[in-house]
């Protein structure tokens, strides 16, 4: 452009020498030829330095400065009419820890666009957006604008509760279960939300039970040591049509050691291992003939000192009197435990099934530590498996707690939204 300049202006200077009276139009005419000439290539050298240009002039941005209920896909747009960008941030505030929404800046540097690609490009819900960016023109002068959005409010949204619980301690056969507040109709999008990473690392897949409940377990019992994060993602998510996440949540939990028990109904005993090795056999009381206890693989999911047999829990002692059952080790969802009896005769353990469809330990009034039912309660974590054989009970449901263990790996794998065995 160097060379354009120069020309124009020797032929203003030479004209005065010849013809004074056309001199001083025809060197404005020049001037102002030479102004255009520069503004043409440089994009507007002085649209920012000259004052002219406000920051709302100068950067445009898309969605407008106060934009309310803007939807999730929408995209974020910054451009200029001249000069070129030289920064651009878009900022998800109002969070603990601000968020930066992904964008690439256009090669000629005339325009910002966020990130349509997967689901770092989309926005949050019921957020408020921050748009900051700086323009520079041909001389280098900079303007810089800030600019606010929110997004739209969901009329519907849906959490999920997850267990175990944060930072416990938990047996070998635990299973992570993540219930949702509401039906999931996209269970792929939901289930991709909810990552499970484990020290050592080993494959963990989900399993859907209906459109309520996602659960998650490696091919075998947890490995005694294994430290386990489940990361939960599930604000914004669109579970079904107009209903959406509302929580992020992360739980840790650390696997303890090995313990399972074979309840054996036919004779009457309860074999405890711990680590692989027999260290008791206790004697049992299980289901009568018609109340016969479930029988496969359950998983201890709530343990109680004591618990009142009020409906909350299966009608396995005081005749469903509404007395306490001591030592009481939830099994399934529909009840089942395995539990203190004190009201049974001393007899019957180890010899006979008087019970209800629970399993008893002998036990005193208000649990004893120094019974059986005491020693094992102490001596139990959620997550211990409790296996029920030769039982004339039907087989416990997959479903029924947490008694997914009585799937094959390959049906287990067969229930997840993204994979298939």
């Amino acid at each position: 452009m160097d060379h354009v300049a120069k020309r124009p202006v020797a032929r203003a200077a030479a004209v005065p020498a010849r013809t004074g009276r056309v001199a001083v139009p025809g060197a404005l005419g020049a001037l102002t030829a030479l102004a255009a000439v520069l503004s043409g290539c440089t994009g507007g050298p002085a649209a920012f330095g000259d004052g002219r240009r406000s920051p709302e002039r100068a950067i445009l941005v898309t969605p407008g400065d106060g934009a309310r209920d803007i939807a999730p896909d929408g995209r974020v747009e910054v451009r200029v009419p001249e000069g070129r960008l030289k920064r651009v941030g878009v900022t998800r505030i109002e969070d603990a820890q601000p968020q930066r929404v992904p964008g690439r800046l256009a090669r000629d540097g005339r325009s910002w666009t966020s990130s349509a690609e997967g689901e770092k490009g989309r926005l949050g819900l019921a957020a408020t957006y921050r748009v900051d960016a700086v323009a520079v023109d041909g001389d280098g002068h900079e303007v810089a604008r800030r600019t606010t959005f929110t997004t739209a409010v969901p009329e519907h949204r849906f959490t999920g509760r997850v267990t175990p619980e944060n930072r416990a301690t938990v047996g070998t056969g635990t299973i992570v279960s993540v219930a949702f507040g509401r039906p999931v109709v996209d269970r792929a999008a939901v289930e991709r939300a909810v990552q499970v990473t484990t020290v050592p690392k080993v494959e963990v897949v989900g399993h859907w039970f209906g459109a309520g409940r996602l659960d998650l377990r490696p091919a075998g019992y947890w490995a005694p040591g294994t430290e386990v994060t489940v990361t939960a993602r599930l604000r914004d998510v669109e579970a079904a049509p107009g209903v959406y996440g509302s929580q992020d949540r992360t739980v840790a939990f650390r696997v303890g050691r090995s313990q399972t028990s074979l309840v054996d109904v036919a004779a009457h005993t309860m074999e405890v291992r711990r680590d692989g090795q027999l260290v008791a056999t206790v004697p049992i009381t299980a289901g009568r003939p018609g109340a016969d206890t479930y029988s496969g693989r359950m998983v201890v999911g709530e343990m109680y000192d004591a618990i009142r047999a009020d409906g909350r829990a299966a009608d396995c002692g005081r005749g469903g009197d509404g007395g306490e059952i001591p030592h009481a080790l939830r099994l399934t969802g529909s009840g089942v435990l395995l539990h203190g009896d004190h009201w049974s005769d001393e007899g019957a353990f180890g010899s006979a099934n008087v019970g209800r469809g629970c399993v008893g330990l002998r036990d005193v009034p208000g649990g004893g530590s120094d019974t059986p039912a005491g020693w094992f309660f102490d001596r139990t974590l959620v997550g211990d498996v409790i296996e029920v054989v030769n039982s004339r009970g039907r087989p416990v449901a997959p479903d029924d707690g947490l008694s997914g263990w009585n799937l094959s790996w390959k049906k287990w794998k067969a229930g997840s939204a993204l994979r298939r065995p």
